[in-house]
């Protein structure tokens, strides 16, 4: 399929809406499945630097 303008390829015959939503909320989820993990990890490592601190405290 080929677009005349730049308008007309976001517009995607008619279904630019559908299309660009699902490819909004592809991408984040995506995002999602790599940042969370990530700020998991760096909460996890706060709280047993804490807990490590407190243990020695002791």
């Amino acid at each position: 399929m080929s677009f005349s303008s730049f308008g007309e390829f976001l517009a995607m015959g008619q279904h630019g809406l559908y299309v660009w939503t699902a490819y909004g909320i592809s991408l984040s989820v995506l995002v999602l499945n790599v940042a969370l993990p990530l700020l998991a990890r760096r909460r996890y490592l706060q709280e047993e630097a804490r807990r490590l601190r407190r243990e020695s405290k002791s």
